[in-house]
């Protein structure tokens, strides 16, 4: 039975060389990337983060989110904290409101790992 992955809050931005390079992923690059990676596979999770993405300023409350998907807020903040644990995305509070907004650098991390020959 596999090993479940750390249950992390990394909020650091991950860099680490495409899955490709000439030298092998260290093994905390490979968790923090791995970590991202579960935050981000789940249904409900990619449709907030695309949504937010196709926002100006690339941020919305928790409310709204909850409206564009369908569910109930607890549930939506619920998705986002885990987002936020990945590292993916930061939250403000606005009066009563909760706003939460991509770090696109984070995202293009992702991208970049996972992107083939993309290295040296």
């Amino acid at each position: 039975m596999p090993r479940p992955l750390p249950l992390l809050e990394d909020t650091s931005p991950i860099c680490c060389a495409p899955l490709d390079a000439p030298q092998p992923m260290s093994a905390s690059d490979a968790v923090a990337l791995a970590v991202r990676l579960k935050a981000l596979a789940d249904p409900t999770r990619l449709q907030l983060l695309d949504h937010l993405l196709g926002l100006p300023g690339q941020e919305a409350s928790t409310g709204e989110l909850a409206r564009h998907v369908g569910l109930s807020d607890p549930t939506v903040s619920h998705h986002l904290k885990t987002l936020e644990a990945a590292g993916l995305l930061t939250k403000e509070r606005h009066g009563m409101s909760v706003h939460h907004r991509v770090l696109p650098e984070a995202i293009h991390a992702i991208a970049r790992a996972l992107h083939i020959n993309a290295c040296c």
